[in-house]
C-alpha cells in the first residue's frame, strides 16, 4: 500500500464506499436521491478538508481518510463543488430538515461538552475502505499515516451506531459522548450518535 494524492477519476468509488460503509440506503430508498446524497456527502467532506490521504495498491484505490485540521489551509475548495453542496443543503432542508435536525443537534451538544475538557486540533471527517477489496488493514494504515504526520495532535470524530464505530475503539479512541436519537426520514431510524477523541 502507498499513500498518494487522490485521483479525481476515483471520486465515484469514494462515493460508493461512503454509501455502503455508512449504510445510506437505510435512510434513502430512491436510487437517484441516494447517489445524489452520496455525491453531496463526498463534496462536503472533500471541500472542507485540509488533508486527504488516499491508500492505493498500484492504481487501485483501497481507502481514503479526510481530515480538517485547525488553522491549516483548505486546498480542495472548489466553486462548483461548493455550489453543489449549497444546492443540496437547500433541498435537504426543504424536504428532510426536521428529519435530520436531531442528528445535528446531538453532535453539537456532544462537541460543546467535549470542548469543556479538551482543545481539539482537528477532526477526522471521513474514513472509508473499499468494501470489495481483499486487502486488509487499510483503515489502520491510513490512521497510522495520520499519526505519523500529526503526532501529538488532539483529534475527534463523529460517528453513529449504524457505522462500524468499534473500529475506532479497537485503535485507542475514547468515546467521549453519546446520544440516542430518532431520524424521521423515509420511516423512523433509531440510532445513537457517538463522539470519539484521541491524542495522536
Amino acid at each position: 500500500m502507498q499513500i498518494k494524492e487522490i485521483q479525481q477519476k476515483d471520486f465515484k468509488k469514494v462515493i460508493r464506499f461512503a454509501i455502503q460503509g455508512m449504510h445510506f440506503e437505510e435512510y434513502l430508498k430512491n436510487k437517484f436521491i441516494l447517489n445524489a446524497y452520496g455525491q453531496y456527502f463526498w463534496y462536503l467532506e472533500y471541500t472542507n478538508a485540509t488533508q486527504v490521504l488516499a491508500a492505493y495498491e498500484g492504481d487501485k484505490l483501497l481507502g481514503v481518510l479526510v481530515v480538517d485540521m485547525k488553522n491549516e489551509p483548505k486546498p480542495y475548495k472548489s466553486f462548483w463543488k461548493s455550489a453543489y453542496v449549497k444546492f443540496v443543503d437547500v433541498i435537504q432542508n426543504l424536504f428532510f430538515g426536521s428529519g435530520v435536525m436531531p442528528y445535528n443537534e446531538a453532535n453539537k451538544a456532544m462537541y460543546e461538552k467535549y470542548t469543556e475538557q479538551f482543545n481539539p486540533d482537528g477532526e477526522i471527517r471521513f474514513l472509508a475502505a473499499n468494501p470489495d477489496s481483499k486487502v486488509k488493514g487499510v483503515g489502520t494504515f491510513l490512521l497510522n499515516e495520520l499519526t505519523r504526520i500529526k503526532q501529538g495532535k488532539e483529534i475527534y470524530l463523529y460517528t453513529d451506531t449504524n457505522c462500524t464505530y468499534q473500529f475506532y475503539e479497537h485503535r485507542g479512541f475514547e468515546r467521549i459522548g453519546e446520544q440516542s436519537i430518532v431520524l424521521e426520514l423515509q420511516g423512523d431510524v433509531a440510532l445513537k450518535c457517538l463522539l470519539y477523541r484521541k491524542k495522536l
